[in-house]
């Protein structure tokens, strides 16, 4: 019997879960990012995520467990934008016993197939520069380099 993955919109049962691949995303992030706080911290409103019209928050399942997540955020361009609206991407979590086996790109066409069915016409993400697998995997699904964030402490 093979096994398929389901991809589906999150709900208020999958929220300790979902709390977990948060904290998961946060340390797999702290060590390329020193901005990051000490201790227990959370990226993300889940509860109020899975109530936002213009959030789509999915889950991918596997013989009744979640393995990954991902949301899409539909985010209004800047006026001197060709486009008006994009969909931001993000809290892109696989379960580490399931990575490498294309689970993140059947959550990022969902989250591409949403997007188009509300007349988006582009995908935004941030990936750290140092993180070479996920850039990989994001290019892998159509994503290229736009812009390169910096930053500097301020010497006093």
């Amino acid at each position: 019997m093979t096994r398929q993955i389901n991809i589906r919109p999150a709900t208020t049962a999958d929220l300790p879960t979902l709390l977990q691949f948060e904290q998961g995303v946060i340390a797999a992030e702290r060590p390329m990012d020193p901005t990051i706080k000490d201790g227990p911290i959370h990226y993300y409103n889940l509860p109020a995520m899975l109530e936002s019209p213009d959030i789509q928050l999915l889950v991918a399942e596997l013989d009744g467990n979640l393995i990954a997540s991902g949301y899409a955020r539909i985010e209004t361009g800047r006026l001197y934008l060709k486009h008006t609206h994009h969909a931001y991407l993000g809290f892109m979590y696989v379960d580490p016993a399931h990575r490498g086996k294309g689970v993140n790109q059947l959550i990022i066409a969902a989250l591409r197939q949403w997007a188009h069915t509300r007349n988006i016409t582009e995908l935004r993400l941030d990936v750290y520069v140092v993180n070479d697998a996920a850039i990989r995997a994001y290019e892998k699904a159509g994503f290229h380099g736009h812009l390169l964030q910096m930053r500097s402490p301020v010497q006093g």
